[in-house]
Formats: structure tokens, C-alpha cells, sequence
């Protein structure tokens, strides 16, 4: 493949420094984890590909990404063997690591595997959790949500509501599968997948009506809906960005 050299394009580096100088993006579970310099080096590749400066097939230009960083190629490598495991890239002996083709299929399974695993969430939280605790707090943040327009706003309303039912779950396998697992879109996910913000206002309302009464099993099969629906919004936004294949015409469900 090409290699597109961020060392050929000094303002390129130095705004996806100023990029990932910014406050880290909570994870989707809503759980705040400090970012180290892996995680950043992995949002900063994610970046570059969502922008299109890393296409298929492309060598990832380790050194250019140490630099933009500040930081040694160490974390740069854990960085790709991270986002090998999620399937943005492959990496060959002695060669250097290779951007894999998107695919919307792939798209659309990640999204409903965050369907299956907030709704076996929601399961155990109605199974373990102080219920009047719970859904007083859901409520809060439901309010929130609709209160501002405003993408970080809703992004943050949202995640605390996905956090406390994790939480509430008290499952630290479910944790720990939700940190493995990628949103696929790099910073504030609802600025770059605003349609997002009405199919999960809409969901988490249908979820909290499910917990209310009692209902563990709706609570789950809401989530599923929910995150289906996600997945075919962020399916259309990397459409329309030209990340798929061209043989890869996504057809909405």
C-alpha cells in the first residue's frame, strides 16, 4: 500500500498534536480510565484513518506517530497490537503494521455485540441493584439528555446513563468486555454521529420504562434495538466518508 508520511506534512502533525491534547473521551461504558500514551497513540491512528490519511492497505508510519506524541514507539506498539485485536489492522513480520478495508457488516456486528452486553447488563442490574437508587439516577441522566442540544452535553448524560447500569450490574467481566470493545469512531462520538443522539434518547427511555417495571429481559431486548439502530447511523457516517470498500455498498436495516 502507499504510505501517506505525516512527516511530509508538518501542520498535519502538529494539529493532531493539539488534537490529542484534549480532555480523553470517556469510554462507551461510561467508566472513567486515565489514558496512557498507548490509548493515545491508538485514537490518534483511528483518527487518521476516520480522516482518511490512512486508507486500506497502508503502512502505519510508527515513528511519525511517536513524534506527534512525544512519545518512544514502546506505547505505539502497544497500540497496534490493541487495534490488530480490534481489527483496524494487521501487522506482518518484519514489515510493519497494514490498515485493513472497513467493512459494514463488521460495523453492524460491533454495535450489536454493545446490544448483547449492555442488555445482559440491564439483567443484572434489575437482579443486584437497590432499585430506587438505580432508577432515580437513570432519571437524572434521561433528563439531562434532553435538556441541551449541545453533542458533549448529550454525550456525557448518555454514558452516565450506560455507566450506572454497568455499575449496578456489579458484573467486572462485563467491564472488562466493554473496555476490549471499540465506538469505531474516534472523539466525541455524537459531534461526528449527531442522528445517534435521537435513536438513543429514544432507546434509553424505552430501557428505563422496561427497569421501572422490573422488566430485565425488555430492559435487554431495548438495548439490542437501540444499538442495532446506532450501528446503521455510523454505518451511513463512515459510508459517507468513503472508509468501505467500493464493493462494500452498505444496505440500511
Amino acid at each position: 500500500g502507499v504510505v501517506r508520511s505525516m512527516a511530509s506534512r508538518p501542520s498535519d502533525t502538529v494539529g493532531y498534536r493539539m488534537q490529542m491534547a484534549r480532555k480523553p473521551v470517556l469510554p462507551p461504558s461510561g467508566e472513567f480510565v486515565r489514558t496512557s500514551s498507548a490509548e493515545h497513540a491508538a485514537l490518534l491512528i483511528r483518527r487518521m484513518i476516520f480522516d482518511g490519511d490512512l486508507g486500506p492497505g497502508d503502512r502505519v508510519p510508527q515513528d511519525d506517530v511517536a513524534a506527534a506524541l512525544g512519545i518512544s514507539r514502546i506505547p505505539v506498539r502497544e497500540a497496534l497490537i490493541a487495534l490488530e485485536r480490534e481489527g483496524w489492522l494487521t501487522i506482518e513480520l518484519h514489515r510493519g503494521a497494514f490498515i485493513n478495508a472497513l467493512d459494514a457488516r463488521s460495523v453492524r456486528d460491533n454495535y450489536e455485540l454493545f446490544g448483547l452486553v449492555y442488555g445482559l447488563a440491564a439483567r443484572r442490574a434489575v437482579e443486584r441493584a437497590d432499585n430506587g437508587t438505580l432508577l432515580a439516577s437513570l432519571a437524572h441522566h434521561k433528563a439531562a439528555m434532553t435538556r441541551s442540544d449541545d453533542p458533549a452535553d448529550v454525550g456525557r448524560a448518555i454514558r452516565g446513563f450506560h455507566g450506572d447500569i454497568v455499575d449496578a450490574a456489579a458484573s467486572p467481566r462485563i467491564k472488562v468486555v466493554l473496555r476490549a470493545m471499540s465506538a469505531l469512531i474516534p472523539g466525541e462520538f455524537f459531534e461526528s454521529v449527531p442522528d445517534a443522539i435521537a435513536v438513543e434518547r429514544r432507546g434509553l427511555a424505552a430501557v428505563l420504562r422496561s427497569l421501572r417495571n422490573g422488566d430485565g429481559d425488555g430492559a435487554a431486548a431495548e438495548y439490542l434495538k437501540m444499538m442495532r439502530k446506532v450501528g446503521e447511523r455510523v454505518v451511513d457516517v463512515l459510508d459517507a466518508r468513503g472508509l468501505f470498500a467500493a464493493s462494500d455498498v452498505p444496505n440500511s436495516a
